[in-house]
């Protein structure tokens, strides 16, 4: 259940498996969040987003409705308990901890994706170029530090950079820069929803069949199994479930007997299609924590954080705010043309996804909440659910994404 990326590896691994599998959405495959993702593979991205301090920037997540991490006003009564266990997740122990369970499964994504991008003839939109992080000021660099020391430790390669060797890799950028850092091992793909299509038409030709429809609950045998699907005037029988459905999987989850923390990240972003300017790779602006990423066409500006439901109205002020702040870094970026999106990633308080099989069931499985990193999990999430499936042994440790942990 669930045909964005996460859902899209998963079909194809559980194929692999030798599974008969059926791909149930209300959308098309990959029109949904995977369609305005910011297209990075950050295989080094093992920082949690609550770290220590993170309670002192509560009062500005609150009245700057501009900055980079923010909560909207109307959602902040039913966001309240959510933010408490984001906030515990801070402590200095829990962050070490986390970041030793994200980097277990980022060391695998890149092989995971790579099988993945050659069955589904993807080569000519994956990207090896890394990545370039760039800071304009010393405050900005400095309160960096913390986290690229956390990177190291987890083993990342990171290349601090000068102004000068900046601009020799991407020249478009402003000489009035501070500093910046460059990770060689960092991939993206040039045409997210392109990705979503090629793995789409792997399924198609793998035998999968895909059936559009709103699912409104999952009925269960009396010891609890799910049995089939319950949508819009009929029934989907089933013989096993994958609940990938992104921020969309919490009723899903609560209507089979399980509860979980899940929250929405509304993600923006500002696509410009002629952008003026010739970029090579990723461009992470860590002074406000966005990206400035070539795609096919185009450049995309993708990022910040707003803690908002999937209720209420955009605040497209957060995607055009974005042509504002990217102008002193690139600015010859031409801003004329752009367009506006906005999508739901799925995000867990402690900034780990949900992966494995719902606890007392034997054929139900979660693979949700990855968060900021959703498509540079996705194909060894894909590999997880269907090696399970299979009843295979995973041979590193599964319990920081388990259901039960919280």
């Amino acid at each position: 259940m669930g045909a964005g990326v996460v859902g899209l590896c998963c079909a194809v691994s559980l194929q692999r498996e030798g599974f008969d599998v059926t791909l149930v959405d209300r959308l098309d495959p990959g029109t949904g969040t995977s369609f305005g993702n910011a297209g990075l593979i950050q295989i080094d991205s093992v920082v949690p987003i609550a770290t220590p301090g993170i309670m002192r920037a509560v009062p500005s997540m609150l009245l700057d409705p501009m900055g980079p991490l923010v909560v909207r006003w109307r959602y902040l009564h039913r966001i309240a308990p959510w933010l408490l266990k984001f906030a515990l997740n801070a402590r200095p122990d829990k962050v070490e901890q986390i970041s030793f369970a994200l980097a277990s499964l980022l060391d695998r994504s890149n092989d995971a994706w790579l099988g993945l991008i050659t069955a589904a003839n993807a080569g000519d939109i994956w990207r090896q170029s890394g990545e370039l992080h760039v800071y304009r000021t010393r405050e900005a660099w400095e309160k960096s530090r913390l986290s690229d020391e956390l990177r190291r430790r987890r083993g990342s390669k990171l290349e601090e950079l000068s102004v000068e060797e900046m601009r020799q890799l991407e020249p478009s950028l402003s000489p009035k820069l501070h500093r910046g850092v460059f990770t060689p091992n960092a991939n993206s793909i040039t045409h997210p929803f392109h990705l979503s299509q090629r793995l789409f038409e792997l399924f198609r030709r793998n035998g999968g069949k895909f059936v559009k429809v709103n699912v409104t609950g999952i009925e269960r045998r009396e010891d609890g199994e799910p049995c089939r699907l319950l949508t819009d005037g009929a029934y989907l029988p089933i013989g096993g479930l994958v609940i990938a459905a992104g921020a969309f999987s919490k009723p899903f989850v609560k209507s089979v007997g399980a509860s979980v923390p899940l929250e929405t990240e509304r993600g923006y972003h500002l696509w410009l299609p002629n952008p003026g300017i010739e970029m090579r790779r990723p461009i992470i602006v860590g002074d406000h924590k966005f990206g400035i990423v070539p795609m096919t066409g185009g450049i995309r500006l993708v990022g910040t954080v707003e803690f908002g439901g999937l209720d209420l109205a955009p605040d497209w002020r957060r995607a055009d705010v974005l042509a504002k702040l990217s102008k002193p870094f690139v600015p010859d970026l031409n801003l004329k043309g752009a367009e506006r999106w906005m999508g739901y990633r799925p995000s867990m308080p402690d900034s780990l996804p949900v992966i494995g099989r719902l606890p007392g069931r034997r054929n139900l499985y979660l693979a949700f909440g990855h968060g900021h990193l959703g498509l540079t999990m996705a194909a060894v999430t894909g590999e997880i659910i269907a090696g399970l499936a299979r009843g295979k042994k995973i041979n590193f440790d599964l319990s920081p994404f388990s259901p039960e942990r919280f």
